[in-house]
């Protein structure tokens, strides 16, 4: 595989801030393994080879070397698979002029693709340095980020919509949905979690946005939901981690009464729809015996702290739920909702808290906890009069 190229009409990328901060689409060249292990949010896999080709030209290259490595390649990729794959890369070109295209390191692979494509009449420019270079410059801009962007942590206990609050903010980022899971054991979603790499990635992206808006860009400080180290499988990387433990605190105030109806349509209602959506199926059993399912075990990931009494009461009411569920009416997760709120969530929450009790400088309802953030600027503390009744300490 020959790398002679003509210079593409728009220069090849060598800055990439304009690039994550206008979601700039991105042809990803490299074969699907790699794509599927960590890519960017705006990228799409549009391989120059396959797992299956990647595998034997790269035991060629180790066995006989670059030379013979390129030549078998030809042998892969070439008459109509070749003609299908530069079809594929000049349509994304068409739909996406803004784009690139990138291979892992900016080396052979997006160079043949940027030849074919300019073959065909096509140019289209590529990333300097590809996924490596991309990936290294976005995380020295999240370390520093970490190090500098000034946050505010929203607390508040189980089920009072934290989340719902921080998507109506425009110096926030919802990590709940960069890990698409609702946070808790009974937070995952029908349609599974992003690998650990583009979670990081898709954060990297998310912080620099954030950092670049309007509000933040004016003095407001970022706002964050508060989190453990893991989101589902997620895991916050350690340096934003350290960042989030030891930022101000502020904790939305809401009635038991609240929580239990938006858990009951955020973990019932809308679970099940989703569920719904998932299965391909028509008839609508498989799709409420995996949401049954989906329920179970994640009751069951929180046996132990429940004690068995606990336990087994939580559970034949979540099956008497479920059975008349089933028949149509789903009123009955209401109680089992209200139990694990109260018994198990409650008393973890306050214990969480009671750890962070100095970092706390404005409590209140949703109206007040808004108003705060979206006023509060870097080095900002509250006057008395920003502080609620029920502000501790």
């Amino acid at each position: 595989m020959s790398a002679d190229q003509s210079q593409p009409t728009r220069p090849d990328a060598r800055e990439f801030l304009d690039i994550f901060l206008n979601d700039i689409p991105m042809i990803d060249t490299r074969a699907p393994v790699e794509f599927e292990k960590g890519a960017f949010p705006t990228s799409v896999s549009l391989p120059l080879m396959t797992n299956s080709e990647r595998e034997q030209v790269g035991t060629c290259y180790k066995q006989q070397g670059q030379e013979e490595a390129i030549r078998l390649g030809h042998q892969l990729v070439q008459g109509e698979i070749k003609q299908q794959r530069v079809q594929a890369w000049v349509n994304f070109a068409q739909q996406h002029p803004q784009g690139y295209l990138y291979c892992w390191r900016g080396g052979l692979r997006s160079q043949i693709c940027q030849q074919w494509m300019h073959e065909d009449g096509t140019d289209y420019p590529r990333i300097t340095g590809g996924y490596k270079a991309m990936r290294s410059w976005i995380l020295a801009e999240f370390e520093r980020q970490c190090a500098e962007l000034p946050m505010i942590i929203l607390a508040g206990t189980t089920g009072c919509n934290k989340t719902g609050l921080l998507n109506q903010l425009p110096n926030s980022v919802d990590l709940e949905g960069l890990a698409n899971h609702l946070g808790s054991s009974f937070g995952r979603r029908p349609s599974g979690q992003p690998s650990q790499l583009n979670f990081e990635n898709a954060l990297a992206v998310a912080m620099l946005k954030a950092e670049h808006s309007n509000s933040v860009q004016s003095g407001q400080h970022l706002v964050l939901e508060d989190e453990s180290m893991l989101i589902g499988r997620c895991a916050l990387p350690h340096l934003f981690r350290n960042a989030m433990e030891r930022s101000p605190v502020v904790v939305l105030d809401t009635s038991l009464e609240e929580r239990v109806e938006h858990t009951f349509h955020n973990y019932i209602l809308t679970k099940l729809a989703e569920w719904q959506q998932q299965m391909t199926d028509e008839d609508e059993e498989p799709a409420f015996d995996a949401f049954a399912n989906d329920l179970t075990e994640s009751l069951k990931r929180v046996k132990k702290r429940l004690g068995g009494v606990r336990y087994a009461e939580v559970a034949n009411e979540m099956e008497n739920a479920l059975s008349a569920h089933r028949h149509g009416n789903p009123d009955g997760h209401r109680g089992w909702i209200t139990v694990l709120l109260r018994d198990y969530y409650d008393p973890m929450y306050e214990y969480q808290l009671s750890k962070k009790m100095e970092r706390v400088i404005f409590q209140g309802n949703r109206t007040e906890v808004k108003e705060f953030l979206s006023r509060t600027e870097h080095g900002a503390q509250p006057s008395p009069a920003d502080i609620s009744p029920s502000q501790p300490g």
